[in-house]
């Protein structure tokens, strides 16, 4: 039985974050809307309009070339339109780009969960309008133009994945990217980051591509996964059956977990694509492009690499601080304000400061707690003026607070007790409330130790230094 692999392209869909539409001045917030209150006869393609291009949306998607090392842009670009019907495109073409996009010939390298670098190749990237939406309710269809005019990047990679694992991390990874870059808020549920997946199979060894499937209408990342990975099972059971794949356009219904023919895949003919008369090509100068790349921020896998190298932290540690910009860039002030051991803010951050992000709904970037404050907090417990408990808590307080860290110990009078008398006094108490415990401990019972510390951080309202107590109450015992 021959061994076969699995080919497989995509064709990602990237909706810019801009206020307005790429051709009209219509908002692009058609999620939230009321259906058709986001439309013009621009975007509705009413009869005499006039499209102008949107500014904003050549510079996003130039951001989102360098960012796929693409070497150079192309100096003039066309619009075109792609020429088609179907009920939410109101205009019957879309416009878009077809044999002159605005880039192409770019690289994108993604780490796979066992470490491997796998680079993918970007064969061009281009904008374009969306469509609108279809919603089936009460066995009717109803159109929401409110989407029409979107602005869209569509990114086209070469048939290089090889499994559906591939596929998944790839988007994992771009969709971090996206929202790395500010360019895209990239939710799938959205509709921000869409993906069509072209799947085919061959011999492994083979280097020709064969009759490929075209997987449409998924909108998760897992479900893009699963998808692909039920397509390359079906066609290796049809081949081994003796039959050939056919060139199908296939739908991913979320219920079923399964896939279903939509309609046979259409060619590039058939969309009778020709120059849009009414927009001027898209010129881009070298000095436009220079720009553009110099300020491209440090990506996500540089500054990784750059975190375990400068930092000393894990691998893992500094992959979870690079997930989201707005976190690493928190760390790193945080590192900068501590002024000690890196690896002691990380802790800090991964745990603690993504717990309140979490609980406050929000991102770093957005925390009302800065980095310099958190920094106060961790010098607080290195010190020994608080414990790492009311460390902990005093995260939350100085969220919700305009006091620092510091003013908030004192005033609240949140510091550890450490003086020796006081302490003394509070562990004699307890050995003579608990004489018992004491006959056990002094029978062998040694683990009771941490029983007599919790009653003295219950006594003192968790503010007894816990090693302080511990070696006071040792004494006291075997003494």
């Amino acid at each position: 039985m021959p061994e076969y692999e699995a080919v497989i392209g995509l064709e990602t869909h990237i909706q810019l974050n801009t206020k307005s539409k790429i051709f009209c001045a219509c908002s692009t917030d058609s999620w939230r809307a009321p259906p058709n209150t986001h439309i013009c006869p621009i975007c509705t393609g009413l009869p005499g309009v006039l499209p102008s291009l949107n500014r904003r949306v050549v510079e996003k998607a130039l951001i989102m070339a360098a960012a796929m090392n693409v070497g150079e842009i192309a100096p003039e670009s066309y619009l075109a339109r792609k020429n088609y019907f179907y009920p939410d495109l109101p205009k019957g073409y879309q416009i878009s780009q077809y044999d002159e996009p605005l880039a192409g010939n770019g690289s994108f390298e993604f780490p796979m969960p066992d470490g491997n670098l796998r680079r993918i190749s970007i064969i061009k990237l281009h904008i374009e309008e969306d469509a609108g939406k279809t919603v089936y309710k009460n066995s009717k269809r109803l159109i929401d133009f409110n989407r029409c005019g979107v602005p869209l990047v569509e990114m086209v990679t070469g048939p290089d994945f090889r499994s559906a694992e591939e596929v998944g991390q790839f988007l994992i990874r771009l969709r971090q990217l996206l929202r790395w870059l500010e360019i895209s808020d990239a939710d799938m549920e959205r509709g921000q980051l869409r993906c069509d997946a072209n799947v085919s199979i061959r011999e492994r060894g083979q280097q020709r591509l064969n009759t490929k499937t075209e997987i449409k209408n998924v909108n998760s990342i897992a479900n893009v996964r699963d998808a692909v990975q039920s397509e390359i099972q079906r066609q290796v059971r049809e081949v081994e059956a003796g039959r050939k794949i056919e060139s199908w356009t296939l739908g991913w219904d979320d219920d079923r977990g399964a896939l279903s023919k939509m309609r046979s895949k259409e060619t590039e003919a058939d969309y009778r694509y020709f120059r849009e008369p009414d927009l001027l090509p898209i010129q881009t100068s070298s000095e436009d492009w220079a720009a553009t790349v110099s300020q491209l921020p440090e990506l996500p896998l540089a500054r990784r690499s750059r975190f375990s190298a400068d930092y000393g932290i894990p691998d893992y540690d500094a992959g979870v601080l690079t997930e989201e910009r707005s976190l690493s860039e928190f760390f790193e002030a945080a590192v900068a304000a501590h002024g000690g051991d890196p690896k002691r803010v990380s802790n800090w951050v991964m745990n603690d400061v993504l717990r309140l992000i979490r609980e406050q709904d929000t991102s770093a970037g957005e925390l009302g707690l800065r980095p310099d404050e958190l920094a106060e907090i961790i010098r607080l417990v290195e010190r020994g003026t608080i414990s790492n408990s009311v460390g902990k808590e005093l995260l939350t307080q100085v969220q919700g607070s305009d006091r620092t860290p510091s003013q908030i110990v004192e005033e609240d009078g949140l510091a550890q007790v450490t003086d020796f008398g006081e302490l003394s006094a509070a562990a004699a108490q307890i050995l003579e409330a608990n004489p018992d415990q004491v006959a056990a401990y002094r029978g062998g019972k040694s683990g009771l130790i941490g029983w007599f510390v919790g009653q003295m951080m219950q006594e003192s309202g968790g503010q007894a230094d816990p090693k302080s107590a511990r070696k006071i109450l040792e004494q006291l015992l075997e003494g």
